[in-house]
């Protein structure tokens, strides 16, 4: 628990010391959310997700991300996953970008799950290979060239607290507090390796293990490649996770197969 205290801070202060002399712009965003992990065997399962990224609220795209990955079990508090993603990210906001970009990026991460009385945390590290559009802008038109190759790390800490309970137990209103930093290296990184950080807090119901809905704030920090624009982003988060274990499905005597809905 110490070491999980010493972290949140060492994040402070790595995001605190990058806005001197930054030319911030604030905005209003809404992110609307769905994750699942659907258990296949006893050791490997599939991770689906899908964020509708908004900018001003619901009236603009921000991003679309589309991401499918393969779980792998190790043990109840450890799982690796490695899959794809497909994002769009669209022109929005004070700082937009010259041009309507698609990204291709391949990922690999570890969950470690620890439990400390009532809390419920988790450490998230994951790596990215990023294979995003090259516009140039030449006498006024955009001209498509090879696609940047960006390397990119992520730490997430996250902490889940019962709130109508002692136990996170079936239909109990929880609380989520998490942070996320990400850091570009390698080649091709400007003069920011610190990308973005985000900051979540929201409340959750969760119906059962497989189930829950939260609302909450997020705050999005972007730091541009040129050292000096910063998007600090209000956004109203909205999240659904919803798992199905495949592996519960039994055939049963007469024929009939039991519905996903039945295994909740």
């Amino acid at each position: 628990m110490k070491k999980s205290i010493t972290t949140i801070f060492l994040l402070l202060y790595i995001v605190g010391g990058s806005f001197a002399q930054k030319i911030i712009s604030n905005q209003t965003h809404a992110w609307v959310l769905y994750t699942g992990n659907h258990k296949i065997s006893k050791k490997f399962g599939i991770h689906t997700e899908y964020q509708w990224r908004r900018a001003d609220l619901f009236n603009d795209w921000q991003q679309s991300l589309a991401r499918v990955g393969l779980d792998y079990y190790q043990n109840p508090n450890v799982t690796f996953t490695a899959g794809y993603a497909s994002i769009i990210s669209y022109q929005y906001g004070d700082q937009p970008i010259s041009h309507q970009t698609n990204e291709n990026r391949i990922w690999e991460q570890v969950n470690l799950k620890a439990k400390y009385g009532r809390f419920d945390m988790q450490h998230r590290y994951r790596m990215e290979q990023r294979l995003i559009d090259n516009w140039s802008n030449s006498s006024g038109y955009f001209i498509q060239g090879k696609d940047n190759y960006r390397n990119r790390v992520r730490y997430r800490m996250m902490v889940n607290v019962p709130l109508s309970r002692k136990e996170m137990a079936n239909n109990t209103l929880f609380l989520n507090v998490n942070d996320e930093l990400f850091l570009g290296f390698g080649k091709g990184i400007a003069k920011n390796i610190l990308d973005q950080n985000r900051f979540i807090a929201a409340l959750g119901w969760r119906f059962n293990p497989n189930f829950n809905i939260q609302l909450g704030y997020l705050n999005q920090m972007i730091f541009k490649a040129d050292g000096i624009k910063v998007e600090r982003n209000h956004t109203l988060w909205i999240s659904t996770t919803y798992n199905i274990d495949f592996t519960k499905f039994k055939i049963r005597c007469h024929g009939q197969q039991k519905s996903p809905k039945e295994n909740l």
